[in-house]
């Protein structure tokens, strides 16, 4: 009996920890984004992190959305050759890296290198005083150091995915043509009659909210980190954790929201 509530007693202590969590980051999500139209605006901070999560991570998300791409159609050949509706793989293609795994392959690349890299480095100033520093300077360090990476986070991610779905495409067409004989004409047409605006537009709209989440994450943990170096790695750890979580759960929940009907 002592173990059963024992038990009970342990998970309700998660839950409330968990949901305790959840109001902490909101807080410090929306502290932040009240910082986006108020002066002044750090327009360098903002750049930087334009470059550091959108240029840097291309390669990254080239790669994963290539090779993605390819393993749909030739995983879809093996099973749709069986019914000979070896024409519908152009579609299965488009529709799969366009919906989900455009935006999600991008979100998770970018969650463990721009995540890790952004509560690494917020984290090593926070136990180095590098941001109490800030404070004394009369510089707000949620505004100088959080809101331009959670802006540049939103709006570079988009990028990134409207870069994954193109390679994602282009490595089933490229898989089909090459290595399965399909004609490269036929599989174009099928590919822009499968191609709808509506899926691409979703794709768009949930990397803008996966961008969020990632930085979000890495810059919550990277700032609470307590204990230097061990604080530090732990927080990192955290946020690569807590943004692929989120991103995955949110990737449910506004597919359910869009394509419930």
């Amino acid at each position: 009996m002592n173990g059963i509530l024992d038990f009970v007693a342990g998970l309700g202590r998660a839950v409330l920890d968990m949901v305790r969590m959840a109001g902490k980051v909101a807080l410090f999500g929306a502290v932040a984004l009240s910082h986006v139209v108020r002066p002044p605006f750090y327009w360098r901070t903002l750049w930087g992190s334009l470059v550091e999560i959108g240029y840097f991570s291309l390669p990254v998300v080239a790669l994963t959305a290539l090779f993605s791409g390819g393993v749909i159609a030739l995983q879809s050949y093996t099973g749709f050759a069986q019914y000979h509706a070896q024409n519908a793989i152009a579609g299965i293609v488009i529709l799969a890296v366009t919906r989900e795994l455009g935006p999600v392959l991008a979100g998770l690349m970018v969650a463990g290198r721009v995540g890790a890299a952004m509560s690494a480095e917020i984290g090593t100033m926070r136990v180095t005083d590098q941001i109490d520093a800030l404070t004394t300077l009369s510089t707000n360090p949620m505004k100088y150091l959080v809101t331009p990476r959670l802006v540049a986070g939103t709006l570079a991610l988009p990028f990134l995915v409207l870069v994954a779905d193109i390679l994602g495409v282009l490595g089933g067409f490229t898989v089909c043509v090459m290595k399965l004989d399909f004609s490269a004409s036929a599989y174009i047409a099928a590919t822009i009659a499968s191609l709808k605006v509506m899926d691409v537009t979703v794709g768009l709209v949930k990397a803008a909210i996966f961008g969020f989440l990632i930085t979000l994450m890495g810059c919550y943990h990277g700032y609470h980190s307590r204990g230097g170096a061990e604080g530090v790695g732990a927080a990192t750890t955290a946020a690569v954790v807590a943004a692929s979580i989120l991103l995955l759960t949110f990737d449910y929940l506004l597919t359910d929201v869009f394509f419930s009907q």
